[in-house]
């Protein structure tokens, strides 16, 4: 029997990276990580998630503060942000995670951590700083970068992505903005909050091209009401560095071109996976422009080497890499033959307010040729909603074939927390009517969950024919009432 330097080898310490080494050792598996920046969190921790969840709490406290009149409060004097004091707060939010995400931590829990960038010399070993290691299998999960799109000028005119908006010098005073997906939709309200005049650029006819239309719709008009300037269903035509700022042409359906200058470009349009120099292509492991290509078991074309996270090219989002993380851990470590299964699989956008979902949206199930019913619930209609000063949004309800609900998204305050309660129901198949009957306490948000459940059952309860019984077996009186006029 051949014999290995390690039982599983994983590239990359993302989430997706991290669960399998955190599972693997602690189950007892000899258990080698490898990650080619000088630090392990991947770029959730110090590009992505983290940093931008915490800027966007920032941008909300500074909104809050400047609209203090809406809460009945003396209109408050806010002086201009100090971006460096920005930066600073989200440097030490990533620090206090990066204790968690550290290599002493996995060190403790039997994990050997080694930087560099590994190369595949055949199905079972690498080549890293030098040394060849080797591993009965292996996991690639080396995540994915900002897509640099064929735009003509680009190459030559500088610009920013997620991996340097974060530690800018100073506040800019204007931006453009090259996409309109979550991170652009995110950052694009969270600098216009803080100061910065944006313009956000999209080739089609909707923010957020995923969602269905009337909830990105949703989430584009507080933004615009905010003072973020849209321009939709446009190509960009090229994009330059002016020496005293960057210009961008576009040009818009009835063949206008528009000029546009800002201080910053962030170009916003995609992830490729981080695939260059593995050397995949010599060890025959599959892989297109969108990633790896993987069996529900996260298997490649070798079933000992596994991928997992961004670099797949499926959900990229940190929960569903740490899920698929712990499908490599059964199959590779328990050797049981579990499967992923993205039915109910969550998402959220962390705009003001959040935009939530899981399960299927009208695009996606008219796509897959599914009937449906569509049930829904507004913001302003709850009391605790109102109380917060919240009135944009809604809460949508699918219901399939037999009533059954398959998918639900949430445009409002806190929708992301609000989800939660639907992935209990849907992963655990709570009935419908255990939800419409459940007590909630009030005044809260989650009320609106019961609301739009409840909203399915009230007209077969409220019904004629169920009054009509009622008063036959029971002898109701009926409602008469009418409100009498009051005298002047």
């Amino acid at each position: 029997m051949q014999t290995y330097d390690y039982d599983i080898g994983i590239i990359g310490g993302g989430a997706a990276g991290l669960t399998v080494a955190s599972g693997s050792a602690r189950l007892g598996a000899g258990t080698l990580l490898v990650e080619k920046e000088k630090n392990l969190g991947g770029d959730c921790l110090h590009f992505g998630c983290v940093p931008s969840k915490t800027l966007i709490r920032t941008s909300r406290a500074y909104h809050t503060m400047k609209n203090s009149r809406t809460f009945g409060l003396p209109q408050c004097e806010v002086p201009p942000v100090n971006f460096a004091d920005v930066k600073e707060r989200i440097r030490s939010v990533i620090a206090v995670i990066q204790k968690h995400d550290s290599e002493e931590r996995f060190c403790s829990l039997g994990a050997k951590v080694k930087f560099g960038e590994p190369v595949f010399v055949d199905e079972h070993s690498i080549r890293l700083n030098g040394q060849t290691l080797s591993a009965r299998a292996w996991v690639i999960a080396s995540g994915s970068s900002p897509d640099s799109p064929p735009i003509k000028g680009l190459d030559n005119t500088p610009y920013i992505t997620n991996r340097e908006i974060f530690s800018l010098e100073r506040l800019p005073g204007s931006m453009i903005i090259l996409g309109a997906g979550p991170i652009a939709a995110e950052m694009a309200q969270a600098f216009r909050r803080l100061g910065t005049s944006v313009s956000v650029i999209q080739r089609s006819g909707q923010i957020l091209s995923r969602e269905d239309k009337d909830m990105a719709d949703g989430v584009m008009q507080v933004l615009s009401d905010e003072g973020v300037d849209f321009y939709l269903n446009v190509s960009v035509l090229d994009v330059r560095d002016t020496g005293h700022g960057k210009e961008v042409r576009i040009r818009n359906r009835e063949g206008v071109t528009i000029s546009l200058k800002a201080e910053q470009i962030l170009v916003a349009m995609g992830r490729d996976p981080n695939l260059k120099g593995l050397n995949l292509e010599g060890i025959d492991v599959e892989f297109d422009a969108k990633g790896i290509r993987v069996d529900k078991r996260m298997r490649t074309t070798h079933k000992h080497i596994f991928a997992a996270g961004d670099v797949t090219g499926r959900f990229q989002f940190t929960h569903t890499a740490g899920y698929e993380g712990g499908i490599v851990v059964s199959n590779a470590i328990l050797h049981l033959p579990r499967k992923a299964d993205y039915t109910f699989m969550p998402w959220c956008t962390y705009t003001d307010p959040e935009l939530a979902g899981i399960g299927m949206n009208e695009k996606s199930a008219r796509e897959a040729g599914i009937e449906y019913r569509v049930f829904t619930e507004a913001f302003k209609d709850n009391d605790r909603s109102l109380a917060e000063g919240e009135r944009a949004g809604k809460i949508k309800m699918l219901l399939g074939r037999n009533d059954k609900p398959i998918g639900v998204q949430i445009l409002g305050p806190h929708a992301g927390e609000l989800l939660s309660e639907w992935v209990s129901v849907l992963n655990g198949k709570v009935r419908l009517s255990t939800l419409a009957s459940a007590v909630h306490p009030y005044p809260t948000l989650s009320e609106i969950n019961k609301q739009v459940a409840g909203a399915y059952f009230s007209p077969k309860i409220f019904s004629d024919s169920v009054r009509k019984v009622l008063k036959f077996f029971f002898h109701l009186k009926g409602g008469d009432c009418k409100v009498e006029e009051k005298s002047g």
